[in-house]
């Protein structure tokens, strides 16, 4: 049961009756009668809630940053009509608008309600519960209840990087000698056979079909296809950094790291797989989070973004022996591992480094990660003693960012280090960088 606005308004218009009344004690009783009358008439005579029926349309999928409407149909198999308040309780941050539906369902029937959801974040959102609140005619009481009505929305990865897309594809094209400009590279499978230009590579001459024809021939090269490319995104508690701004909500703030690196990923896949090569991912802390093996070009982001939605970061020390040997355990032959994850000394100290020599060994390895932009901020200031102070350590914190990529690279591991708006696309621009040398 639950008493309305109406009942306090009735109650404020006894209670002034009574102080006017010449009998009070009369009038009180008189009032409090007619009060506990009209509750017990609305009770009686509104629509039983519990009796109501209820189905949820489909669970849905929906990028952050976009909008998702969610339908609740609500079935009357009773006897008496139901009218009243209807909410359908999401979590605070999907943002459910309208909190509260106005419903009307005579007896019998059904009434569709719709409820819009604009997540602030990633991952999978359940609805809590749909409560009822059914008004008597007179407006003063309502019986109330709450029913348990599964539903399920997932956060997909907004790939904010999509708009890169299509500067990297014109590359790769050029790269690959797609385009009708003829771009010279690196490459070690035959692509097909032209005339001598001045400039050419002598080792490119094929002298069978020189001697064939009247003019110098050379071979021309393409970068390798149907490579493997293996994505390893470090889940552990360096990720839950947040850095830059919040695309979904422009909280200053930030973003975490793991999301920042998920953009890249995407970007980073959508790319391999253009140019014929297969993609795998790999999410992992301290177990495997997350995994992903290389189908068709249509099916690898799609499949990404499902795998990469539920998963949120782990506070707890990422243990690199067990990625590498995942890893190992995945890649048999030589491939290119990108590992995104964090350039903490510390961190990469007591973990990747001790064991990178037996990945770097075996395949080539592209280390990204993303820097926080308010470490240079802190380090140009002078204005006071404080601020010198931050200066002071934000440049120690650069200088050992330098020092670990340093060592990286004398282990023969490729480092991309950039802001996290310039993340995807430098990872993207290392990858085509390796493709055009040959390296893969």
């Amino acid at each position: 049961m639950a008493l309305t606005g109406r009942a306090a308004l009735l109650a404020v218009a006894g209670a002034l009756v009574v102080l006017a009344a010449p009998a009070p004690a009369l009038a009180f009783w008189l009032v409090v009668a007619v009060i506990v009358l009209a509750v017990g008439v609305d009770l009686a005579l509104a629509g039983s809630v519990r009796a109501l029926r209820f189905e949820r349309s489909d669970d849905q999928r929906v990028r952050l940053g976009e909008s998702a409407e969610v339908t609740l149909l609500v079935a009357n198999p009773g006897r008496r009509r139901v009218r009243g308040v209807l909410r359908d309780a999401w979590p605070p941050s999907t943002r459910p608008a309208p909190r509260e539906h106005e419903v009307d369902v005579p007896a019998g029937e059904r009434r569709r309600v719709t409820t819009t959801l604009r997540p602030l974040r990633r991952g999978d959102f359940t609805a809590a519960a749909v409560t009822v609140r059914a008004l008597g005619p007179l407006g003063v009481a309502a019986r109330q209840g709450s029913h348990r009505v599964d539903g399920r929305i997932r956060v997909l990865p907004p790939f904010l990087s999509r708009r890169h897309l299509p500067a990297k594809l014109a590359r790769l094209r050029a790269i690959e000698g797609l385009n009708p400009v003829q771009i010279r590279g690196q490459g070690t499978e035959f692509d097909s056979l032209r005339e001598y230009v001045v400039g050419d590579d002598v080792r490119s001459i094929d002298w069978r079909a020189t001697a064939r024809r009247a003019d110098v021939v050379v071979r021309t090269w393409r970068p390798e296809r149907d490579r493997r490319v293996l994505i390893v995104l470090d889940t552990g508690r360096t990720s839950a950094g947040r850095v830059g701004v919040d695309p979904a909500s422009g909280d200053p703030s930030g973003w975490p790291r793991l999301d920042w690196g998920m953009d890249a990923a995407l970007l980073l896949a959508a790319l391999c797989a253009r140019a014929g090569d297969r993609v795998d991912f790999l999410a992992y802390d301290r177990a495997v989070r997350a995994q992903v093996s290389g189908g068709g070009r249509g099916d690898l982001l799609p499949g990404l973004v499902t795998a990469m939605a539920p998963l949120e970061p782990a506070l707890v020390e990422a243990d690199a022996h067990g990625m590498v040997a995942a890893v190992l355990a995945r890649a048999r032959r030589r491939c290119l591992v990108v590992v995104l994850t964090d350039l903490n000394a510390t961190a990469l100290d007591e973990g990747l480094l001790p064991v990178l020599p037996q990945l770097s060994s075996r395949h080539l390895v592209l280390l990204a990660a993303v820097a926080d932009p308010r470490v240079a901020a802190l380090a140009a200031g002078r204005d006071g003693a404080a601020e010198v102070f931050e200066a002071a350590a934000a440049e120690r914190q650069r200088v050992e960012r330098r020092q670990v990529t340093a060592r990286l690279r004398r282990h023969g591991v490729e480092v991309v280090d950039a802001l996290p708006g310039d993340l995807a696309p430098a990872l993207a621009d290392a990858y085509l960088n390796l493709k055009a040398a040959g390296r893969l």
